[in-house]
């Protein structure tokens, strides 16, 4: 059982309609008695109960590691750092991404090289990437699943010309996508997740890294607690000792135990979430198909298994569209600004760099997400598709 905010989402009486929100984060049954008895317990911090999401994710998963931090952009950040690159390193990156892939490279210190994308996946594809590589001897990669879209990490780590200990799976949006029936993450040497409130998993804020080598996961534990050789569980555990050292610079992305029983209970829901998600993808393919000056996401591909974090589609005078169905009463959103159409980035990356991402400059400009989360009524989901039609054929 799950509760969610669905009154926003229902209409109101008599003829006012509410506002369909775009994201509604589903809360599992069971998380307030468990986030209560955490708060009794008298250990809020990083202590057991993350030691068992971790566990648990890594089950999940089928990893061999999880190391549980703050955020997704925390863990590309700590990933990256880990990797002990030279200064100034070149890290290949789609501009397709959140603000905050890029921020992760440029706070461990590294330069962003864009590589653009596929225009049907929305993600780099290995032609993409290896034309962004011949510019420039790429030391790392961060890859990223848009939308729920679970990359070939092989093919473009081969692409890149990398070898595996040097690309990074920005998988924010990949709880739940598989290729070839390997879950993202399970044979990673570095994939990161999102636990954003939006995200398919909602903690509210948290994030992990699941990876395949210990060396990592050892780095990314220490360094998430500006690289302290104990934290404060082992050392004010009966016997623990006060000392410790620090023999790697870090930073502050530890998650504490209160997201952490969220996260647990989060995680035994989200297989049944996960099939409300791809049932009312379904709903909206049956019912969009067809119309005139829209293109639907990517699907049925060989051994893909989308994890359906977001419903993108692509359409004409997308702005106008937006207006119109909010308007009607339809919240929708964008993803993503591409990078290097932002001010500071655009000034960091130079306009030689800026000019060689066509197809993400192209394809930006005609995205839309519209709502997609566990309890959204079949109803709300009407209104949606009536939205999209009606104003689409006002344009012929």
């Amino acid at each position: 059982m799950t509760t969610t905010s669905e009154k926003s989402s229902t209409e109101k009486s008599g003829t006012e309609k509410s506002t369909i929100p775009f994201a509604v984060p589903t809360v599992a049954a069971g998380v307030p008695d468990a986030v209560a008895k955490v708060l009794g317990s008298g250990w809020i911090t990083t202590g057991p109960q993350t030691a068992a999401f971790e566990q648990d994710f890594a089950g999940f998963l089928g990893a061999t590691h999880v190391v549980a931090v703050s955020s997704c952009t925390a863990a590309l950040e700590l990933c990256l750092r880990a990797m002990n690159l030279p200064p100034g390193s070149a890290v290949l990156t789609p501009s397709l991404t959140f603000c905050g892939a890029i921020n992760a490279i440029l706070h461990a210190g590294h330069r962003p090289v864009l590589a653009d994308i596929d225009e049907d996946t929305l993600v780099a594809s290995p032609e993409t990437v290896a034309a962004a590589a011949a510019r420039v001897a790429p030391a790392a990669m961060v890859t990223q699943n848009q939308g729920g879209y679970p990359v070939d990490v092989a093919a473009l780590t081969e692409a890149a010309g990398l070898d595996r200990t040097r690309v990074i799976e920005d998988a924010a949006h990949g709880p739940g996508a598989a290729r070839d029936g390997v879950p993202v993450g399970a044979h990673s040497f570095a994939a990161c997740f999102s636990f954003y409130a939006t995200k398919n998993m909602p903690i509210g804020e948290g994030g992990a890294v699941a990876t395949s080598d210990q060396e990592l996961a050892d780095r990314v534990k220490s360094m998430r607690l500006h690289g302290m050789s104990k934290d404060s569980w082992r050392r004010y555990l009966p016997g623990g000792s006060w000392r410790y050292d620090v023999k790697n610079v870090g930073l502050k992305g530890n998650m504490t135990d209160v997201q952490a029983v969220i996260g647990r209970a989060q995680l035994a829901a989200l297989p049944a979430w996960q099939r409300e998600r791809a049932e009312l993808v379904a709903r909206y393919d049956e019912a969009l198909s067809g119309l005139p000056n829209l293109t639907l996401p990517q699907r049925h591909l060989d051994g893909v298994q989308h994890a359906w974090h977001l419903y993108q589609i692509r359409v004409p005078d997308r702005d106008a569209i937006i207006a119109e169905l909010e308007t009607a009463g339809v919240g929708t959103s964008v993803h993503f600004i591409p990078a290097h159409h932002m001010t500071s980035y655009r000034s960091i990356l130079g306009p030689e760099e800026c000019a060689t991402v066509p197809v993400t400059d192209r394809v930006a400009d005609e995205l839309l997400s519209l709502p997609l989360y566990p309890g959204l009524p079949a109803a709300a989901q009407d209104r949606v598709v009536a939205a999209i039609t009606e104003a689409l054929r006002t344009r012929g």
